[in-house]
């Protein structure tokens, strides 16, 4: 192995040494726990320590670094101290995630790291959006972010790289090829010859290197920081190595040959970089003796620390607040309540979205075509004449890297709207949204300062993929606020609530209201509480509990049905939803009508309905009933639309309740 020391000096490339062998003897610890049943499970990175230590002290250490589950290496290197480590693998109080997640599944901000989630790909979008912070800050930084070349095969590692490209985001992309992905070789993994080559594709530069010879790892990745914190870019480097052990030790090694470690063992990156250093008088026997002797007595001292540690004891109540940032949901009136302007409920949101980018100069909006092209409902007409290219951005068509990037926008200090273009497409964003917004706060503290707009529902005959009310795949998902306005007033208060609260909120908007309802709105900035209720119309006989076109199709039908006396409850807020306004209406009026566009089976109204019957039982006159559409896919055809409708059945589901 060739070491080529450039201008370091004797000292530096004694520090490498220090910093590569105490993540291997760390391991090699753990091992022996592991075998003691002292641990339950370990990822090991033996013979891989050259690219987490390689990278991490070639780069800043304000700068961040999202490593994977075999990069012990970048967390020793930026100093966290073993025993909290260790309290982190074991579930403890003290570690970063009070014994809510394991391994490396976890961030901390003091040392500027963004751990990973079992997913793989996902904080490879992570990445993208802290460095478009940094960019947008005028600081001159770079972000590294790791991946393995399984994960390679993901749809997260393409779309990172490709956004990371066409906004020119100063991103190092580190690759370890190891060789297997668990025991899938690489030869089943992909065709191309090698993962570098993918750069090509991207319009990006890319580097093959030896990630076992830590000093070309160390001037590799030194050299293209110091470049691209000036001319920001990103670059995809493929570091080659092999994993000595299993891809967690219980799996063991048996399907990999054995002449590959005895061809590996010879590249051992400690040793061989032991001996280069020997050779070069820096290092002596002596010198190794006494870096192994503190080392040893460090990592025991640190463990057993850590062992004595106390464990979490269960608070019911502070899991459930932590699943979110505080945030204090106080309304904001308005300056001059008697200044209004008559506004479509498109008009309302454009309003909210252009108060908050003029309030929040940390605020960034994303989507497809919504620059120029004002987006597909024209929404952000103008924006970006007011605010600019930097912070009202096109995006590619990659809804999972884009959500990616929103949340590392806030990791970064920004806050960030992105724009589904229609609510559909969401799917394509899922697992970001799900398992990565969602649990961040919980997981380790971290706010996820992110709005998604939600263009949704039918009414305009544009079928399966165009139409679905799908709010229900996120108001049972601890982590989010689901928010739904009915009417263009509560369309711009609740915009500007979910752009104030610092948590995730999925912010949906019916497209058919969009142009079809207009009324008086507030010209100054406020906000409407998210979680409370509005009570349209007072009634005596029953109760109807609806939202979003819902609370129109209820509106219709009471006028032509001037006979009947009913209260009607807009929910507003779908996550969290107001308990007491419907128990208020329970108790007054004894009959529920539960309305919604979404499908009858698991549409929340099964939820709210549930809850009335465990709560509200004493009160009830009639069993709560649920008017819904169909349990089909949303057809295109306009008759058959309004079959499959809600409102089909709300003359007959009312007459049924009102027959007890």
């Amino acid at each position: 192995m060739n070491f080529d020391r450039k201008n370091l000096d004797d000292n530096t490339l004694l520090k490498l040494y220090k910093h590569l062998l105490k993540p291997r003897m760390i391991e090699e610890k753990m091992l022996i726990l592991l075998r003691q049943g002292k641990i339950g499970k370990w990822f090991s990175g033996i013979g891989q320590e050259a690219i987490a230590v390689g990278t991490t002290l070639a780069m800043h250490p304000d700068e961040y670094i999202l490593p994977m589950h075999r990069n012990l290496g970048v967390f020793t290197s930026r100093g966290i101290p073993l025993s909290r480590l260790m309290a982190q693998w074991q579930g403890k109080e003290s570690g970063f995630t009070k014994g809510r997640d394991r391994s490396f599944h976890f961030g901390t901000k003091e040392f500027k790291i963004v751990g990973m989630i079992s997913h793989l790909g996902p904080q490879l979008a992570v990445a993208d959006g802290i460095a478009l912070a940094d960019l947008l800050n005028n600081r001159q930084k770079a972000t590294l972010v790791f991946t393995g070349e399984g994960a390679t095969s993901e749809g997260d590692f393409h779309e990172a790289l490709n956004v990371a490209a066409v906004w020119d985001l100063p991103v190092i992309f580190i690759i370890e090829n190891n060789g297997y992905g668990l025991s899938t070789p690489t030869s089943e993994q992909y065709r191309c010859k090698q993962l570098v080559d993918r750069a090509i594709g991207y319009g990006m530069e890319g580097r093959r290197i030896d990630g076992n010879n830590v000093l070309e790892v160390y001037h590799t990745i030194h050299e293209l920081a110091e470049d691209i914190r000036k001319n920001p870019r990103p670059v995809l480097i493929e570091c080659t190595t092999f994993r000595m052990r299993g891809h967690e030790e219980a799996s063991g090694t048996k399907y990999v040959p054995q002449e590959l470690f005895t061809e590996w063992e010879k590249k051992d990156p400690l040793k061989n970089y032991e001996g280069f250093l020997i050779k070069e008088g820096i290092l002596t026997e002596s010198v190794q003796t006494d870096l192994r002797a503190e080392y040893k007595q460090e990592i025991d001292s640190e463990i057993e620390k850590a062992f004595a540690m106390a464990e979490p004891e269960a608070d019911t109540l502070l899991e459930v607040a932590d699943m979110y940032q505080a945030h204090d949901p106080g309304e904001i009136l308005p300056i001059d309540p008697t200044k209004t302007t008559e506004k479509r409920y498109l008009d309302a949101i454009s309003d909210g979205l252009r108060q908050g980018m003029q309030k929040f100069s940390e605020l960034v909006i994303m989507g497809q075509d919504i620059t120029e092209y004002g987006g597909a409902f024209k929404i952000t007409q103008g924006f970006v004449e007011e605010f600019g290219k930097g912070r009202v951005r096109n995006t590619p068509i990659c809804e999972s890297a884009i959500v990616g990037a929103a949340l590392g926008l806030s990791i970064n200090g920004q806050k960030a709207v992105m724009e589904m273009q229609f609510a559909d497409f969401v799917s394509c964003g899922f697992n970001q949204i799900i398992n990565n917004l969602a649990k961040t706060h919980y997981r380790w503290g971290e706010k996820a300062d992110v709005v998604i707009r939600m263009p949704t529902g039918a009414g305009s005959g544009a079928g399966p993929f165009h139409s679905q009310s799908n709010e229900a795949w996120f108001t049972k998902t601890p982590g989010l606020k689901v928010v739904y306005p009915a009417f263009a007033s509560d369309a711009k208060g609740l915009m500007l609530a979910a752009i104030e609260d610092p948590n995730p909120v999925m912010y949906f908007e019916h497209k058919y209201l969009y142009r079809a309802m207009s009324e008086p709105v507030y010209d100054d900035y406020y906000t409407i509480e998210i979680g409370k209720a509005r009570c349209v119309q007072k009634g005596e006989q029953f109760s109807i509990i609806t939202y979003g076109l819902g609370v129109h199709w209820a509106m219709d039908y009471l006028n032509t049905h001037p006979e009947l006396s009913a209260d009607l409850i807009d929910l507003r807020s779908l996550l969290p939803w107001d308990q007491d306004a419907v128990k208020a209406t329970v108790k007054k009026t004894g009959r529920v009508l539960i309305l919604h566009e979404d499908t009858l089976t698991g549409g929340i109204g099964g939820e709210i309905s549930a809850w009335i019957a465990e709560h509200c039982f004493e009160y009830l006159d009639a069993p709560v009933i649920r008017c819904a559409s169909l349990d089909t896919a949303i057809p295109m055809n306009r008759a058959l639309e309004d079959n499959f409708l809600a409102k089909a059945r709300l003359d007959g589901d009312i007459k049924r309740l009102l027959e007890y």
